[in-house]
């Protein structure tokens, strides 16, 4: 099949790897910020095909995983109140919070339904006009613009009863906020899915600020290692940039329409990152025009204390200080069938990836 076949071409790998141990001298850490390459590495096995010096670190890229136990907390509290309906991804519906979660709220009785676009949230909002639909939105830059045509829908159609809660994110302060923290980098390997979206232009203090590469990747095995070629030779000709290897879908300027969309709707705010806490203009919040949308301010609800679960250090490995293997509870107390944190509920996850191809 065009595009998949010639990405996953055993005799295109070996070559990378070869051209990869010829250029690479020097031991290099690279992370990976999106959920979509955490999988793709483990599943295609690339670490055991770079030589020793190459390691290849997960970062904060799932967004299940940096979403807040508060914020699942009250998305819980929202489900228990009168003549509501949740509607959300599916792996939102498996996170613990602290002490509940929507997969066992549903179990007792709330009204929670499975979505696969915030748009069958709007549907599900127009059928049932007697009932408060509440669309808790997760993400970066790749699902905001649907959150943000959904909105801009409601407007127009006057709706009354369809709620966004947003815990919606933007990547550049985070991998800011990694290297400000100390982690050890010389590259990052940038998502693909949400540079369609923004382009290439957001990742530039990257280098600039930080001297560190930046190339934005596909998700077959050729992409990988071509990104981490380029990222290597940025490194040892010590000129770090901004580039794309995903050309087939990423354009610099990325997505206009899609960028104007949010611009409308959203308005940057300080939020919390597991792992990293409240960083400085990094998440989506409805602006003041659309405020009869936004969850948190039109319903009132009680939250109980929140508490982060015992022994895990999903933290610590969305940051790239410790690997899944360390924690003591992963393949223990911890599984997918039953998910202690947040990075081995959801598919994308460096936990359940790791439990999934490594264990």
């Amino acid at each position: 099949m065009k595009y998949i076949t010639e990405f996953r071409n055993k005799e295109i790998v070996s070559r990378l790897v070869d051209y990869i141990s010829s250029i690479s001298k020097k031991h290099v850490r690279f992370m990976e910020v999106c959920g979509g390459h955490t999988m793709a590495v483990q599943k295609f096995g690339i670490p055991s095909l770079l030589p020793d010096n190459i390691e290849l670190l997960s970062g904060p890229g799932c967004p299940v995983c940096v979403t807040s136990n508060l914020f699942i907390d009250k998305v819980v509290a929202y489900s228990r109140l009168d003549n509501v309906i949740i509607t959300s991804f599916g792996d939102l519906i498996r996170i613990p919070g602290s002490t509940s979660s929507l997969d066992r709220e549903k179990a007792n009785g709330r009204d929670i339904r499975m979505v696969y676009s915030i748009l069958d949230a709007l549907n599900i909002a127009r059928k049932n006009p007697d009932k408060k639909v509440i669309f808790p939105g997760i993400g970066f830059e790749t699902t905001a613009p649907t959150s943000a045509a959904a909105i801009l829908k409601a407007n127009a159609e006057n709706l009354e009863n369809f709620y966004l809660y947003s815990s919606h994110k933007i990547m550049p302060p985070a991998m800011e906020a990694l290297i400000d923290e100390g982690v050890e980098l010389n590259g990052y390997i940038a998502p693909g899915h949400v540079s369609t979206i923004t382009g290439s232009g957001i990742y530039k203090a990257i280098p600039e600020k930080f001297g560190l590469g930046c190339v934005i990747s596909g998700f077959e095995p050729v992409d990988i290692l071509q990104s981490i070629y380029m990222l290597v030779k940025q490194h040892e000709t010590h000129s770090p940039k901004v580039e794309i290897q995903y050309k087939r879908v990423v354009i610099p300027e990325g997505n206009v329409k899609a960028q104007e969309m949010m611009n409308e709707v959203f308005v940057l705010h300080d939020d919390w990152w597991r792992g990293l806490g409240v960083l400085k203009n990094s998440g989506f919040a409805l602006k003041e025009k659309y405020k009869r949308f936004d969850a948190e301010k039109m319903l009132s609800v009680e939250v109980e204390e929140t508490i982060e679960p015992a022994g895990c250090i999903c933290g610590e490995i969305l940051k790239g200080i410790k690997k899944p293997s360390d924690c003591k509870l992963f393949n223990k107390a911890c599984s997918p069938a039953n998910p202690v944190g947040a990075c081995m509920v959801s598919n994308e996850g460096a936990c359940h990836a790791y439990y999934r191809y490594n264990k």
